[in-house]
């Protein structure tokens, strides 16, 4: 029955249907101010050299996008006709990585230039759509063509060419347009978008906020629509998805435009039940609760060159949580009492073990601040040497100033203006976390600081995890596995 029933499908047309402009419309350089001279020299290298060996390649995404707005990208990706393993007979200094689409990683010194291959479309995006029907893609191998892969990317600002040959942008789907227009859209049915790739509602929220666009109204009513569908997408790529938004500089704000849009009915749920309870107005007026405030003061410490890791963003949301849970000891044992509350939210999160019991640390300790006698120097210079020390620190001066609590404020000055020294820091949760600046430590317990200011945001955040210790606000991609990179779109036109 299922195969009469498949054989029977109704086709509802062809990748033109989505397509805006099935032909392609060029924009010429007489309309736009992207010029080849503004292109990484590696990437221009890497198209010249599939142009030689009769290949197709442009540049795609972000790095289009944000030369169009008026940034500065942080990478550039090439896409192109040639399969991964034609690229790989091109270039020696490459290799093929992930899982649901494979992708060509060209690696150069200090860098690493991103190579995909056009992507075809689902065969679902043909037939009629199924209200029921679970459209989540887990696999994503087939080749296609440059309309095909334009039609089955996420928004259209997302999928402009650009062509170096002649400086031309080739647009099928009307993405210019939205950039002049300010416009965040969905590419076809975004219904349909969305529940291929839950994700994608939590990265239209992040652009929207960070590019300083406008959600449509089909994009934004599709979203309160499909909000439970996020409780499909993979835990390693929404924690993925969460430090990176760490390190924008601007966490409160995005945390915000996800509030307005039901996302947090779904993600973090736990964390933000107590405000949606005593707050009927809780997305609009989000910035005014506590774990808002909390967000803000966190942002605007990393303007001021503050090194924040992502464990004092996660202990930051979920410090309510834990306040709750510190109200009703099971027994009287703190720690105990703590991990009965947050284990649920570290269950769907994926938190591994090590970060868990970090935060659990960093919740337990809290109390142990309010204790400023000088005649206790040595049990305070031990403590300090804990390594959760900076932390949890953070977490209780960050607290103290969103709750204007007098009394905690004057304990945290004289934690601070006691330091000597600053603590080591730990890995971060996903890679994103902070670290120690190569070097030594700094005295007077304000952190190292890294120099390098990203464009469009990006936190005074240390990746361990990159070889060579290399700054997160490098122009290059992080060294991937196969299976990091499985879920990316076009990874990660961030």
């Amino acid at each position: 029955m299922k195969f009469l029933s498949n054989l029977f499908k109704k086709k509802i047309g062809s990748v033109d249907d989505i397509l805006i402009y099935p032909e392609g419309k060029r924009f010429y350089r007489d309309s736009h101010p992207i010029r080849k001279t503004m292109i990484d020299e590696d990437a221009v290298k890497i198209i010249h050299r599939l142009h030689k060996f009769g290949y197709k390649a442009y540049i795609v995404g972000g790095g289009v996008r944000d030369l169009l707005l008026g940034r500065k990208p942080k990478d550039f990706d090439v896409v192109t006709n040639a399969t991964p393993n034609q690229i790989k007979k091109i270039f020696n200094n490459c290799r093929i990585i992930g899982r649901r689409f494979k992708i060509v990683h060209i690696l150069f010194k200090g860098k690493v230039i991103e190579v995909s291959t056009f992507r075809s479309l689902p065969e679902h995006r043909f037939e009629k759509p199924v209200e029921d029907q679970d459209y989540l893609i887990k696999r994503d191998n087939k080749f296609g063509t440059p309309q095909e892969d334009a039609a089955r990317r996420d928004f259209t600002i997302n999928a402009l060419y650009y062509d170096i040959r002649n400086d031309s942008i080739v647009d099928y789907v009307g993405g210019y347009e939205d950039i002049q227009s300010r416009q965040l859209r969905v590419i076809g049915n975004p219904d349909i978008s969305f529940r291929e790739d839950p994700v994608r509602m939590l990265r239209a929220v992040k652009f929207a906020v960070l590019l300083g666009l406008k959600i449509d109204k089909g994009t934004s009513k599709s979203i309160k629509k499909n909000v439970h569908e996020l409780e499909k997408a993979s835990s390693s790529r929404m924690l993925e998805e969460y430090n990176k938004i760490f390190r924008t500089w601007r966490t409160s704000l995005i945390f915000q435009g996800m509030a307005q849009n039901s996302l947090l009915e779904v993600l973090l749920k736990e964390a933000f039940e107590r405000e949606r309870r005593k707050n009927p107005d809780f997305g609009e007026k989000f910035l005014e609760t506590r774990v808002g405030k909390r967000l803000a003061i966190a942002d605007k410490l990393l303007t001021e060159r503050e090194e924040l890791t992502p464990q004092i963003f996660y202990a930051l949301l979920f410090s309510d949580l834990a306040e709750e849970s510190l109200t009703k000891k099971s027994g009287g044992h703190l720690v105990a009492s703590l991990k009965q509350s947050l284990e649920p939210i570290f269950e769907r999160l994926g938190t591994p073990k090590k970060d868990k019991e970090r935060l659990i640390k960093v919740f337990a300790s809290q109390e142990r601040f309010t204790h400023i006698e000088d005649d206790k120097a040595s049990q305070n210079n031990f403590f300090r040497k804990k390594d959760f020390f900076y932390d949890a620190f953070y977490v209780y001066k960050i607290n103290a100033i969103a709750d204007n609590n007098d009394k905690a404020l004057q304990s945290a000055f004289f934690w601070e203006i006691s330091l000597r020294k600053r603590p080591v820091l730990p890995n971060s949760i996903g890679g994103g976390g902070g670290g120690r600046r190569e070097g030594g430590q700094q005295q007077g317990g304000r952190p190292n600081r890294n120099r390098k200011e990203r464009e469009g945001g990006g936190g005074r955040f240390k990746d361990r995890n990159k070889k060579g210790g290399r700054q997160n606000g490098e122009q290059s991609k992080p060294q991937q596995s196969e299976t990091s990179s499985e879920d990316s779109d076009f990874n990660e036109s961030d």
